[in-house]
């Protein structure tokens, strides 16, 4: 009887022996085949990362997205306060007016816009010459204060569609004998530092380089007032706040703007690259107050006509 007990007990033993031996080798098998799926499974997580995240930074760098030229949902743009960077002296864009009030058509235009956003905004005064710096830096979330597309800018900024054509100018005072673009050779011609006056001089070299100087303000108003003093013979600037600031001058026929200029451009509302829903968002909010009038009627206040693109 015992020696039967030891040979039952013998028995269970190597069965349960196999049977565990079986079970390591399947959690084995298991084991290594889940190891080579998961290992799969982090590779093609890790492409697909690669991927979204290569599509990302083309996005960035273009300025579009899946949402270009569809409905995009203008709630969900990541802000519920935007900063717009301005120059408080661009008549008749964003500017001061005698309450010291900042006041405008594109101060009027970024307001009916935040309201379509649902968001709220500030409008904060910047050195025009930072401007740049000042939104990938993240002290502003925008540019929008006539601001002039250029290639130059598309390496540092994102823009919206254009919204308003504007040309770059020469103005002189009437009296000045200068008529055309020739007779700006052995004359000193001042601008706005870090303008798009400058760039479209300095994209004209064949009339600029004949000019004996070329001198830089921090506000076109300098530039102009510069001018009046003898010190410049003319000052290239933005035909938009030429055409304001002289008609409000107490003697406009002082002035003369001439035929010839530098060029036409774009206005338009700069974005950091990053920021593509929020470029989005505006696109379409600048669409529908194109399409409702709105846009229109800020025009009509601010120049007698609808001018917008």
């Amino acid at each position: 009887m015992k020696k039967f007990t030891t040979l039952c007990l013998a028995a269970a033993m190597a069965m349960s022996l196999a049977a565990c031996g079986g079970n390591s080798n399947d959690a084995s098998g298991t084991d290594s085949t889940g190891a080579a799926s998961a290992s799969e499974a982090a590779e093609t997580q890790a492409d697909s990362g690669a991927d979204t995240q290569a599509a990302a930074e083309t996005e960035a760098e273009t300025g579009e997205s899946a949402a270009d030229g569809e409905t995009v949902d203008i709630t969900d743009i990541g802000y519920d306060h935007l900063i717009i960077g301005v120059d408080d002296t661009f008549a008749p864009m964003g500017f001061l007016d005698e309450n010291n009030d900042l006041v405008g058509f594109d101060i009027d235009l970024a307001n009916a816009a935040a309201q379509k956003l649902g968001v709220t905004v500030e409008f904060q005064v910047i050195n025009w010459d930072m401007k740049e710096q000042e939104l990938n830096q993240g002290n502003i979330d925008l540019i929008w204060n006539g601001y002039s597309i250029t290639d130059e800018r598309k390496e540092q900024v994102n823009f919206t569609d254009p919204y308003l054509d504007n040309e770059q100018v020469v103005v002189t005072m009437a009296d000045s004998g200068i008529t055309s673009l020739d007779d700006l050779a052995g004359k000193v011609v001042a601008a706005q530092i870090n303008s798009s006056a400058v760039e479209a001089m300095d994209a004209n070299p064949e009339i600029s380089d004949t000019f004996a100087d070329r001198p830089v303000f921090d506000t076109n108003d300098m530039a102009i007032m510069d001018m009046e003093a003898g010190r410049s013979d003319a000052v290239v600037a933005d035909k938009v706040l030429l055409d304001y600031v002289i008609s409000h001058k107490d003697d406009p026929s002082q002035y003369m703007i001439l035929g010839e200029g530098f060029g036409s451009e774009e206005y338009a509302v700069g974005v950091r690259k990053e920021d593509t829903q929020l470029l989005a968002a505006l696109n379409q909010v600048l669409d529908e107050m194109k399409e409702d009038g709105t846009a229109a009627q800020i025009s009509e206040k601010w120049f007698g006509a609808d001018i917008v693109k």
